[in-house]
């Protein structure tokens, strides 16, 4: 049964305990953790008139790639330029100064990273915005400058086009990723879920890897949520505000 408690003094000091009596503690977040940066959520893009006329799959698929290559790419500039001018919040902060506690994202931001988070520490389970690859998977990957990301490229090793590189609707996680978060999640005596649904699988998938295991289950959401479910306690309210107190 989730724990929820009505005193916020009382809740954290809960929480505490429920991380300071173990050695293996990871954290899988969504998009919750940037959304207090003004880093909208995906679903979020209907709000903004210039892309509300499109479905935001058509967008973000490798059949909208291929039927209008010119659109995607804009779609996706458009938001690195917001990531660009977006700064990490206090719960990106939080975790930076946590260097024991492995972060599992599915944000495809670098707040993380920004805020203090090792790169090769963060394991990005649906690709960084930050890098573009190759659509035929042949092993070239750059960095892009986010500000001012490049338009329609080729490929200098294949010349198949380039695309940005996160996971798209029906394409598979990365493997390297994949094996990594599940094995973190397997060996994480305390799973810290940080601002997401937990409705996209399979990386929802991983809160029941770690309850499977034994481990226990702090959510942390502005609301209730598909990990409600599965959580040993619940923590309501911005990560903002609750992290910087709760990994002090």
């Amino acid at each position: 049964m989730t724990q929820r408690i009505s005193d916020r003094e009382t809740a954290l000091d809960t929480a505490r305990s429920l991380l300071q009596s173990c050695q293996k503690v990871v954290c899988f977040s969504g998009a919750g953790l940037s959304a207090e940066s003004g880093i909208a959520t995906f679903r979020d893009t209907e709000t903004d008139a210039l892309w509300s006329q499109y479905d935001p799959t058509e967008l973000a698929s490798p059949e909208g790639f291929a039927a209008h290559p010119e659109r995607v790419i804009d779609w996706y500039n458009w938001r690195r330029r917001r990531i660009a001018q977006a700064h990490p919040n206090a719960a990106h902060r939080a975790l930076a100064q946590r260097p024991d506690i492995v972060q599992i994202t599915q944000n495809v931001d670098d707040l993380l990273e920004r805020a203090g988070c090792k790169q090769a520490s963060v394991i990005h389970l649906h690709g960084n915005i930050t890098h573009d690859r190759c659509h035929q998977r042949c092993g070239f990957q750059h960095k892009i400058d986010l500000a001012n990301p490049p338009g329609p490229g080729r490929c200098p090793m294949c010349d198949a086009p380039l695309r940005p590189a996160v996971v798209w609707f029906g394409e598979t996680l990365p493997q390297w990723a994949w094996q990594q978060a599940e094995k973190a999640c397997r060996e994480a005596e305390r799973l810290l879920v940080i601002g997401t649904s937990a409705s996209v699988y399979p990386a929802a998938g991983l809160i029941q890897v770690t309850k499977a295991m034994g481990g226990k289950v702090l959510v942390i959401n502005t609301h209730a949520s598909g990990a409600s479910a599965l959580a040993d306690m619940e923590l309501i309210g911005p990560c903002g505000e609750w992290l910087p107190r709760l990994l002090s």
